[in-house]
Formats: C-alpha cells, structure tokens, sequence
C-alpha cells in the first residue's frame, strides 16, 4: 500500500507529461505537414486545389480526380531543426546548464495512390505520419523538471472515394485509421542524477476526411478539405523508482480545415494561394486516470493555428516546372504556454522547389523550404499551466530557433495512358 500510494504521488506529480505528447514539430504544435514534395516547394500553397499533386490527397481527397487512370506517389522528407534554450541566469536551477539543439532530426514517408474506374469514381488511399518528432533536451539540465526526452509517432492510413459530378465538380470522403504513440521522460528532482519517470501509451482510433473540388473555368481550381478529429483513448503506464502504474487520457487530436486555389495566368505562369485553420484549442483540459481515479488534469490551452501561403509555378519546359512559395504561420503556442518540450512559436516560411517529368508516365519533385521561427521566451511561473506541477520556476530565452526541410517524390502512372477509361455513363459536360 506504501508502494501504491507512492506511486498516485508521483503520477500526480508527473501528470504534466500528458502536455508534452506535443513534441515541436513544424505544422504547430505537434503537426506534421511535410507530406508532399510538390506542396513544399510553394510553401503548400494551393495543396488544397491540387497544388501539392496526388499528394494534395492528404489535405483533399477530391483532388484525385485529377489523375486519370492509376497513379501512386511516394514521398520522402527530412528535417533539420535548430535552436538551444538557455535558463535566466536567476532561474534556481540554472547553474545546471542550457539545452543545445533540443528538438532532434527527423524524417519520415507517405505515400498516395488513386485508381479510375471510370470517368466519375476514383478510390484512393494515403499513408502519413500527421503527427510526431523528438524533443530531447537532455538527461541533465536546467529544465529537466520538466522534460527530459519525448518521443511520439503517428501512423494514418486514408481509404477514400471521389466523384466527378460533372466538368468542375468533384467531392469526396476517406476514412482515417489513426495509430498514435507516446514516450515521455522528466526528472523527478534538479539533481543531475535524480531519477526519470517515463510516460508511455498508444491507442489506434478512426476520424474521417471530406473534400470538394471547384474549377469555374479551365484555368481556376478552388478545393476545401477537411480532416477530423481523431478520439485517441491512450493506455499505458507510468514508471518511477517506485514502479509501473496503469494510467489512460483521452486526447482529442485537432481538426483542420484547408482552402486552397490555383489560378493559372498563362500557358506558363500559374499562382497559389492557401489558408488552413487548425481547432488545436479542443485539446483543452486533459484528465489523467489510473484504474477510473482521477489523478490530475494537463492544461494544454492551446490557442487555434492558422496558416496562409502564397506561391507561383512556372512552366520552364513541358518537363521542368520551377515553384516557389512564402508562408506565415500563428503557432497554437506562446509565451502562456511555452514549455521545454515545446518550445514552438510564430514563424515565417520560404520555400523553392521544382518537378522533371521524365515520361508521360514517371516524374520527379524536388522541394526544399528555411523556417525563421520567432525570438520568444519559455516562462513557467504562476500563472503557465505547467506551473502547478512542478511548482519551480524556470524561466529561459530560446536562441536561434530556425529550421530546414528537403522533401523529395516519386508519381508513377501504372496504366497506359493512350487508353481511354471506360465510360459507363454519361457525364454533364459544362457548357
């Protein structure tokens, strides 16, 4: 019984970690949205509209529409963030050193694939990772109180069916098959050998995905998609010197909603232009359970995340297009929030990227974007949410704080593309 309630004080007293399920990452918060080559040359402006190719699948599904016959696409990214959080020199625990470079590099795949049956119905499926990355401040450090390592994978698997109503309508719907994973360490004092208490569970859940296509003329593409939120019941266990304990959270993974348009001007030149909306604040108040007894509650509050882009292609040859593309992003996180974990803010984007089709059926993208991510300050003091947990101030500036990504892709036509797609009804053609 000792050992027990031992156990409930410490995960009482390491309930924050739920807060840092959250690893920086480069679509606010915790998000990840490097699922497309195309999309990451032009700072993902237009992906909605079919701007980031077969993969504009992730952020619209009707796009697929756009591709006749049988068409798959995998793509590859690799991130390279830095920045370092250095302590106020009056925090009490700063003699114990800043942190260098605390979010890792990472990469991670997707791939999308769309099959006609006629001229009306496609299906397709993707597979991404929507959210994750590593943070690791380290194993000893002056903020290690409240993290010392986090870890979270998610893997999204997107069956989904478009129909082309006539010549500039198309809708569609997906499932999402979400499997989402979590490891979180912190130290349970501000002695550079205090023990780590580690958090970790995993749950799979199901969301869905919806999406339109409109082109009022052959030159303008207008798309709205929209991911839901995906009810994640995570189960695992909480470790201490002490022992494991069984502990669960229900968090509610955000919605997104994305506009996008693509206006071409002239045989060469065509623009972009998106918005995407992110409801990161129906994080909320997170409640921690072992065995049904309340055990703490995680304040994430989170504010919405929004994100607009511009971009253009240019036509160089019929097998080279050149994009380029610039983005703002108002991250869900700020100085009320901020955490070690999680250090995200405010940041501005600005991307180049190019495609080389090789054949009518094999092309290549190439796109590579510079993150300036916002001066800001860490400051969990009464009043953070974080607070609470810990009760020890830690206040800190982070430096430098920028990031670099390279995605590359592959979209292969596996039919031949002189053969006509059955028509098993007919189609109203727009006048």
């Amino acid at each position: 019984m000792i050992a027990a309630g031992r156990s409930l004080a410490l995960i009482a007293a390491s309930a924050g970690f739920l807060s840092t399920t959250a690893l920086p990452a480069f679509a606010g918060a915790f998000g990840l949205r490097e699922q497309s080559a195309e999309g990451q040359g032009a700072s993902f402006a237009g992906v909605a509209a079919g701007g980031g190719g077969l993969s504009s699948m992730f952020w619209n599904p009707a796009t697929m529409t756009d591709y006749p016959g049988i068409t798959s696409s995998y793509v590859g990214s690799a991130i390279f963030p830095n920045g370092s959080i250095r302590p106020n020199p009056l925090t009490p625990t700063a003699i114990f050193g800043s942190s260098n470079g605390s979010i890792l590099d990472g990469g991670l795949a997707s791939s999308y694939g769309a099959y006609q049956f006629n001229d009306q119905l496609w299906i397709g499926y993707s597979f991404n990772t929507p959210f994750g990355l590593q943070s690791k401040p380290g194993f000893a450090w002056a903020g290690q109180v409240y993290g010392r390592s986090a870890r979270i994978v998610s893997y999204d698997a997107a069956p989904s069916v478009a129909y082309k109503m006539n010549d500039w309508i198309s809708i569609a719907a997906g499932l999402q098959v979400e499997y989402f994973k979590a490891r979180l360490s912190q130290a349970l004092g501000v002695l550079p050998t205090s023990p780590s208490a580690i958090l970790e569970g995993d749950d799979t859940s199901v969301g869905y995905t919806l999406g339109a296509t409109l082109k009022p003329t052959p030159w303008t593409e207008v798309g709205l998609g929209f991911r839901s939120s995906v009810h994640e019941d995570v189960g695992g266990s909480l470790t201490t010197p002490a022992g494991a304990l069984p502990v669960k959270a229900k968090i509610n993974l955000p919605e997104e909603l994305t506009l996008g348009v693509r206006q071409k001007i002239d045989a060469q030149w065509t623009l972009l232009g998106g918005f995407e909306w992110t409801n990161w604040s129906r994080l909320g108040i997170v409640p921690v359970t072992s065995s049904g007894i309340p055990v703490s509650e995680v304040p994430f509050k989170y504010k919405d995340g929004y994100f607009a882009s511009l971009g253009a292609e240019y036509s160089w040859s019929p097998a080279i297009t050149l994009r380029a593309g610039i983005a703002y992003e108002r991250s869900p996180i700020d100085i009320s929030n901020r955490e070690v974990l999680l250090p995200d803010a405010n940041r501005i984007w600005a991307s180049i990227g190019a495609s080389y089709r090789y054949s009518e059926k094999l092309s290549f993208d190439l796109g590579y974007s510079h993150g300036f991510v916002a001066k800001d300050n860490i400051a969990v003091v009464p009043g953070h949410p974080q607070f609470p947990t810990v009760g020890l101030p830690f206040i800190a500036s982070v430096k430098n704080a920028r990031f670099d990504i390279v995605s590359a892709s592959l979209t292969y036509r596996w039919d031949n593309p002189v053969e006509t797609i059955p028509v098993t009804q007919p189609i109203i053609r727009k006048p």
